[in-house]
Order: C-alpha cells, then structure tokens, then sequence
C-alpha cells in the first residue's frame, strides 16, 4: 500500500555475493540462481591457479583447482561461466590482480562473441597489485612492471570500456592483515596515488583526460564490527578523495571526485566458535557502511556466517543476500538525508582519522611512495605488528570476542551438522575433470594462431605497447591463462615480497609466555642447541596471516624460526626441513587444499628419511582434520586456536615427545 506521507527512497547499492567454485559450470549455475533470488551484480571468486598465473595441470595447481574460486583457464571457460547472463545488462566484480589484464580480455572477448561492445561493460577488475604485496599474496611480477600492467589497463579502459573500473583500489585486505582504521585509510590513498602517478606519467594519457581517469578509480573497504568507527572511517575517506583530486590532481568536477566503494565486511572477525554468532556480525558491519548516506557503499556483498568453517553452501549466500534485502527494502534506512551531518562526535571522530591517515601517509610519500613502501617492507611491517597486538588483546582478555575468549558456554549449534553437512565439499574430483576439458580445449585449437597470438603478446610488451590489445587477441585464439602469464614471466620475471617478520622476544611478556620461554631453553639445553621451527605456506595460499602471527609468537618465546614465506612446493619445504635441522614443521594452508598438500610433504619428508613431528594450521573440517591426524599430523590447528601461547607450549610438547626428552 502507497503511504503519500512516506519519502521518496534512495535506490539501494548493488547487491552481490563473493562466489565461484569447482567449474565454470557449477558456477554459472550458482549465478543464475543468485540473481534469480534477487542479487543484481555478480562478484566472481577465481581460483588460486587463475590468479596467479597457473593452468589447471600446472604442477603448483596440485590441490588448488577449483578449491577458493572457479578455474578460468581460456576463453570457452569464461563463455560457459556467462551464459545466459546478458553481460550488456550486467555488472560483474572480478576480485583477480595480477592476471587482471588477461581476465578482462577474456571477459572482453567473450562479450564480443555474445555481440555486445567492450563500451557496453560495467564493472571492475580489482587489480591492486600493492594490497597483494602486503595481505593477500596472489602477486606474480616485480611492482615496477605490475604497475606497468596496471597503467596499461587503466590507459585503455578509459577509452575502450568507458564503463569499466579498471582499478579497485583495496583496503579490504589490508584490514584482514591487520590494519588500524588509520593505516587502512592511509596505505589505500598511497596506492591510489601510486597509481594516478603512474597513469599521469604516460604519454598515452593527457591532462584533459586525468580526471576521467580519476572518475573511474574505485575502492574496495573493509568493514568490522565497531561500526561507528566504520561509518567515520568512509567519512573520511570520502573527504580525502575530494581533497585529493582536487588539489593534487587539478580535478575541478565534484561528481568526478566522488569516492566510490563497494564492501565485504569483516572475514577476519568471523569465529569458529558458536558461528551462529556470525550473523549478528555481518549485519552490524553491513550498517556501517550504509547508515551514512554521504558515505554510503555502491556496493556491498557479505561473507556467509559459516566461513569459518569452510566453503558457504547456497543457502548460507542466500542468507546473506537476504541480510541486505531486508535492510534496503523492509527498514527506513533509504528514506532519509545523512543521519549524521551535524553530529559533533562524528565530525570529531572523522577529523581524528583524517588527521592520524595524513600524517602515515606523509611517512609513505617521503620515502618514496607506496611501491618503496612495499619494496622496504615498511608498510608490511606495520601491519605485522599492528595484527600482532590485536592477536595478544584477544589472548589476554583485553578485547572481547563473544563466544571465543568471554561468554564460551554454549547449547550444540543446530546449525551445525556432526558430519561437515555445513559447509560446501568441493568434489575431488573436479580438479581432475578441469584439467580433462583443459586438454581437450588444447587439442581443437589452432596451434598456429596461438603461437602468432602469444609471439604478438611478446613483441607489444617488449615494445613498450598497451598490454590489452594483443590479450584480447590472444583470448580469441585460444591462448590459456599459464600461457599467458608464462610470456609475462619470460619478460618480467617473478618476485617474493618481504614478509615482514622481523619481531624478537617481547620486552614485556605475561606469565604464561615466560613459563613457554623456561620450557624452550630447556629443551634446547636437552637438544644441545635452540629449538628450531619451520613455518610454511605451501600450495598457492597467499595469505599468510596465520603464519606470520605463528612466526612472530614462536621467535617471542625464544625458538628459531625459519620462515621463508609464501607459495612454496611441498618438495621446497622438505629440502628446506633438510638444509636447515629444524625440530618441528609447521604447516599453514587456508585454501582448502590441506589434504594434498600436507600429505606430499609428509611423502617427502619420509622419502628422504627426515624424522621430524608436522603440525597444521588452517580452515580444515574436523573430518579432514581426523584424517590429517590418521596419517601422522601431531596436531591440527583451526581459527578457534587463537591462544599463540598456548599452541606454542603444545610445540613444545610435540618436540620432546618426538625427541624422546620429556
């Protein structure tokens, strides 16, 4: 019924949800029904092979196929990824970074063969190769050409695909590895200026054209549970921009200095324990960033309440899509002007953040930059340290997390099965059935088109040409992904980033910590020299959160730590427990991939007669985890583990009763 006295709405964000697995198929499938319950943008998930370069049958690919995303190895996967779905009437989110210019095209490519014109397309490649540097670890190249490829896009985007955002500029992850509000706020506008810099710098691109460019930068925000702080942090960030492009970037338009932001709120904060708690979470993180209509989310999807615990089945994406059907349409959230214009603590709050962000930022530009920033470490040093005091507040008490340090007693969650029913299982034997139709997508190619497609690739990057061009040339040819990023490789080379670890035994250590730091010298003294760790990531996992945090709290309580950082064979990290004599391996994997990866290191260990006790961490199911144990795992670590010290005191453990010193 009309209510003539109710005001006019504002028209909702873009709903979406963050989702791919196991095929394109399956995916599409996933799609289809999603946007029939209501979502009205879609966000693609892309396997870890995807992003980073690989194809399906790529030895690193071992146990990531399908796992975190879809595989999208060429261009019949993304046709059959897209069909039905008019992509002329979509706008579709792809979170890919440094295969970002290889997906675009083959979303390019793919829409030509549907008919319809690259300027028809809406949408963003998320594309912040320097988030990847310091969080979420899916970087192949150097930055100088990673900035390169980036400049590339943008340059291209503005003409060809005026629609398209070809920069996501994203503090998400930033905050899942750690980030303060204020170092969140300042590191994303340093990447922003890293890459407005390097677009300004070409000779392709003209100062008349600068502010279109700047226009069609986006962002990508995190959102957590003090959702006051997070409705004056988008505040802020929506004052910073305006500020930015028009006094550094001489842009004179206010519609085109309009901070633009789609959301995930919080993953980070989302607990093992009692998971139906979960819900409560993403709803108040949802708020802070659509109370606040001046700084108000373009779009927004959420993570499924049972994250923690593995991949979300349909109906747990559906509960989240329905979250923010319910806050757009059913409340009167839209009906009114900025509830907070004229608030003093706000304004207060917001001119604290903006204060504290432009002084951290200051620091990053006089030392060069964002990308000198990444190659000196120290803005992932920071963060290192920043995620460090949070993980010690949640050990002590100091900050409350319902269900998990305060208020643990708790009725059987009836949302919980006994028997991984939860959560999504993706079929082992997808990752065998991709690289089946992988080989078949090879065997009807025309070998001669691909190899003058990827010969052309080459020339234009060496000549110093845009790289899409010739990409979405090699998409219709029938170039793969690997190959792709294998003529990128030969060109540029790849790159390990600092892992920023570089803490040493806390000054100021509670009595629990001191008592592990006892127990550690004295079983060195027993073992005639330190104890001494191994912490490694591998498979394509590249977040590495968990592990640095491992790192940090094993070198704090006197243990030698040999952390080498991410993406690492299981065979590199046998020779490395071989080269090094560590006492104890601990392994992180949160792709999903635990039962592969974990048992070819222990294949390997046992292969060259290495006697040493492994532990896991991870997203692991408690099925997975008993059969990790059945197969000689000493202990299996998951994201109710959250007490370092503790875990650390079990090592100590493992060790003695492995060396037989106890």
């Amino acid at each position: 019924m009309n209510d003539p006295a109710r005001p006019e709405r504002d028209r909702p964000w873009v709903f979406r949800t963050y989702s791919g697995h196991s095929s394109a198929e399956a995916s599409n499938t996933l799609y289809r029904s999603n946007l029939a319950k209501g979502q009205t943008g879609l966000s693609v998930a892309f396997d870890l092979p995807t992003q980073t370069g690989y194809d399906s049958d790529h030895p690193l690919a071992r146990g990531e196929v399908g796992k975190v995303g879809v595989p999208i190895g060429h261009i019949d996967d993304m046709e059959v990824l897209f069909r039905e779905i008019p992509l002329d009437q979509m706008n579709t989110s792809m979170t890919i970074n440094a295969t970002a210019a290889w997906l675009l095209a083959l979303y390019v490519a793919t829409a030509e063969r549907q008919g319809v014109t690259a300027d028809q397309l809406r949408g963003t490649t998320q594309n912040d190769l320097i988030k990847e540097y310091l969080s979420r670890g899916t970087y192949v190249f150097p930055p100088e050409p990673s900035m390169r490829l980036i400049s590339d896009m943008v340059a291209h985007s503005v003409t060809a695909i005026p629609k398209w955002n070809p920069v996501n500029i994203c503090s998400y992850h930033l905050q899942e590895a750690g980030a303060t509000p204020v170092q969140e706020i300042a590191y994303a506008m340093a990447n922003a200026i890293a890459v407005l810099d390097a677009v300004k710098a070409r000779d392709d691109v003209s100062d008349e054209v600068l502010p279109e460019v700047f226009a069609r930068i986006s962002f990508f925000l995190n959102a957590g549970i003090r959702f006051v702080e997070e409705i004056c942090k988008g505040r802020a960030m929506t004052e910073l921009w305006d500020e930015l492009g028009r006094d550094r970037y001489g842009v004179t338009d206010p519609k085109q200095r309009r901070f633009r932001y789609g959301v995930q709120v919080n993953s980070l904060g989302l607990t093992e324990a009692q998971p139906e708690n979960n819900v409560i979470r993403i709803v108040l993180e949802a708020l802070g960033v659509t109370f606040s209509k001046k700084a108000r989310c373009r779009a927004l999807q959420l993570p499924a309440w049972n994250e923690a615990l593995g991949l979300p089945r349909p109906w747990d994406q559906q509960w989240s899509l329905r979250i923010q059907q319910i806050l757009a349409y059913e409340t009167d959230l839209l009906e009114y002007p900025d509830l907070l214009d004229g608030s003093h603590v706000v304004e207060a709050k917001v001119e604290e953040l903006k204060k504290a962000a432009q002084e951290e930022l200051e620091r990053v530009l006089a030392m060069g930059g964002a990308v000198a920033a990444v190659e000196n470490a120290y803005m992932k040093q920071r963060l290192v340290e920043s995620h460090t005091a949070r993980l010690r507040a949640i050990e002590s008490g100091e900050l409350p997390i319902v269900g998990v340090n305060t208020y643990t007693e708790t009725e059987p969650s009836p949302l919980v099965g006994d028997d991984d029913s939860s959560i999504l299982k993706v079929d082992a034997a997808a990752e065998r059935e991709q690289i089946e139709r992988l080989n078949a997508f090879r065997a009807k190619r025309n070998d001669a088109d691909v190899k003058a497609a990827l010969q052309g690739l080459h020339d234009a990057l060496s000549n110093g040409e845009n790289v899409m061009p010739p990409s979405v040339r090699a998409a219709h040819a029938g170039v793969t992904g690997g190959e792709w990023a294998d003529t990128l490789r030969e060109l540029f080379g790849e790159y390990r980033a600092p892992t920023g670890v570089v803490a040493r035994e806390s000054q100021v250590a509670d009595e629990a910590t001191q008592q592990v730091r006892k127990r550690v010298r004295a079983l060195g003294e027993k073992l005639g020299r330190p104890l001494k760790i191994l912490v490694g990531k591998p498979g394509l996992d590249g977040h590495s959160n968990g592990a640095e945090q491992i790192a940090v709290k094993a070198r704090d309580v006197g243990m030698e730590v040999v952390y080498d950082g991410i993406r690492l064979t299981p065979a590199e990290i046998v020779q490395s427990a071989r080269d090094e004599g560590v006492h104890v391996i601990g392994l992180s994997i949160l792709s999903g991939s635990h039962l592969v990866l974990v048992l070819d290191v222990l294949a390997g260990l046992k292969n060259e007669g290495i006697d040493v006790p492994v532990i896991v961490g991870g997203i692991i199911p408690e099925e997975d985890a008993e059969s990790l144990r059945e197969a000689g795992i000493q202990r299996v670590y998951t994201p109710k583990d959250f007490n370092l010290t503790r875990i650390m005191d079990e090592v100590v453990d493992v060790v003695e009763a492995s060396a037989g010193v106890g």
